[in-house]
């Protein structure tokens, strides 16, 4: 399976104006179980009750396709209880992926527990979220995820609806990446999670916007950049953390 990396551009052409739903059924009827949703916020957690309507009728017990997410070991509570919520909400095994004990182990003997503070986020995001992720991949020809364009205007402005991903592809392996929702608003967002009675993070109601680990995610100020309480001590231009290493390159 795959296409020419001119093909890939005229498939997101032609799903740039066309409702995330459309775009996600597209994606799971091509792939089935070689899909899967990446999900860890709002965005995808919506992408997850749209899947339910298509092809679970509310369940996702017997899905044609997986969900999977990352657990740094650093999350906060209300996170955690959030995955639990969903699982328990949509009746999907969501696969979770940890870090390599050993590497979590080396960098806090050598560097201590909060580094990132003095050596950036890029070295810690690695091992708690990069590697895991490359394992959850390993075994998928594409996957799903909740970016949107308006996340940052410094590196997400530009994602396509579909894209041959730019950062986790290789030479022997064309991985595809969806961004279903790069169109879509935070506002949007959350009109389509209330509107269905989607599960949220509780933290949103303390005002966080974008979360991620808990010593690295703050809430922020009224008409502040919802990117701006994630690693709040670096530049606002290098606010990803490898995950979407490739939109630093666009």
């Amino acid at each position: 399976m795959g296409l020419a990396i001119a093909s890939y551009n005229e498939l997101a052409d032609s799903f740039e104006d066309r409702h995330p739903r459309e775009i996600l059924e597209y994606a799971i009827r091509e792939y089935s179980s070689r899909v899967s949703i990446s999900f860890s916020g709002s965005g995808s957690v919506a992408l997850i009750d749209m899947a339910s309507k298509i092809f679970g009728k509310g369940s996702l017990e017997d899905a044609p396709f997986r969900v999977f997410t990352l657990d740094t070991g650093r999350l906060h509570s209300e996170t955690y209880q959030f995955i639990d919520a969903v699982r328990e909400r949509y009746g999907i095994p969501i696969e979770v992926y940890f870090p390599q004990p050993q590497a979590v182990e080396n960098l806090v003997r050598e560097k201590g527990l909060f580094s990132f503070y003095r050596d950036g986020h890029q070295e810690c995001c690695a091992i708690r979220k990069v590697e895991p992720l490359g394992r959850a991949l390993s075994s998928l020809d594409a996957w799903i995820t909740g970016q949107r364009r308006d996340q940052s205007p410094w590196t997400r402005s530009r994602i396509p609806v579909v894209q041959i991903d730019p950062t986790h592809s290789t030479p022997e392996r064309e991985l595809v990446k969806f961004n279903p929702l790069a169109n879509w608003t935070s506002d949007q967002i959350w009109t389509y999670i209330h509107d269905n009675d989607v599960p949220f993070n509780e933290l949103h109601e303390k005002g966080f916007i974008s979360i991620g680990c808990e010593p690295c995610t703050r809430p922020v100020a009224p008409g502040q950049h919802e990117r701006a309480g994630r690693w709040w001590w670096e530049e606002e231009g290098k606010k990803e953390c490898g995950l979407h290493g490739g939109n630093l390159k666009e």
